[in-house]
């Protein structure tokens, strides 16, 4: 099997993967309240997977899932709230919701993101593509301007000029688009009876179209095959500009 994850190479076949496409992927996750059917880890391993068959596709090396991350955040009474802790309540009350464990001020996030970047351009990189939790892909990207002529590296992220359709990578939170990835790349983790069965109901934590209704393993598939297609053709656009 052909390995891409960047903590199982030794130097010789990191250097043969980085000879052949200088490319990093960096998932971006958390461990994060994905409703009752997902995992904790539901953007680090949606990012993950994606970037683990575009790798395979185009080349480079999948760094390991980041858990930390930025978000919106909230002190009441002493309590601290971030994320969909305060964005699943209407009225303005928020709740702790179990097993959310991610949250570092954007100050720490953007200091993180910049040593990362640093180290990979030592190691040899020249393209690195980051994606997964929203806030923290807009963090990233946020920055990739003055990265770019900082480091001299080249930063991408996997967003669509229109996100609108729900066919981009992690549209939504715990919703249809990313149920159904999360069921296309491990099915064995979604639990969608964990949801409340009557769908008048809306589940807690959850941002978008009902997954109960409109997520499906085949949706995922489709997600997928969709935007590694279109990545691809990116990436390979930039590989032949810089000689690989």
């Amino acid at each position: 099997m052909e390995k891409v994850l960047y903590v199982e190479l030794t130097p010789e076949e990191f250097e043969q993967r980085l000879f052949k496409a200088p490319i990093g992927y960096l998932p971006l996750g958390t461990l994060e309240w994905h409703g009752r059917h997902m995992p904790l880890g539901a953007d680090g391993l949606i990012s993950s997977g994606f970037f683990v068959e575009l790798a395979k596709k185009v080349g480079g090396i999948v760094l390991p899932m980041l858990f930390l991350g930025t978000d919106s955040s909230k002190t009441i009474d002493e309590n601290h709230y971030y994320g969909m802790d305060i964005n699943s309540f209407p009225s303005n009350d928020p709740q702790q919701l179990t097993g959310s464990a991610y949250w570092i001020h954007n100050r720490t996030f953007k200091e993180l993101l910049h040593a990362i970047l640093v180290q990979l351009k030592r190691a040899g990189f020249k393209i690195i593509v980051a994606h997964g939790h929203s806030p923290s892909t807009v963090q990233f990207y946020k920055y990739s301007k003055k990265w770019r002529k900082e480091l001299g590296l080249d930063l991408l992220t996997c967003w669509r000029d229109s996100e609108t359709d729900g066919m981009g990578i992690q549209t939504d939170h715990a919703a249809a688009n990313e149920t159904s990835l999360m069921m296309a790349l491990r099915t064995d983790l979604v639990k969608i009876d964990n949801l409340p069965k009557d769908k008048n109901k809306h589940p807690l934590g959850l941002m978008g179209d009902d997954p109960r209704e409109f997520a499906s393993v085949e949706q995922g598939r489709k997600i997928i095959d969709l935007n590694l297609a279109r990545m691809e053709q990116l990436l390979m656009q930039k590989l032949a500009k810089i000689g690989k």
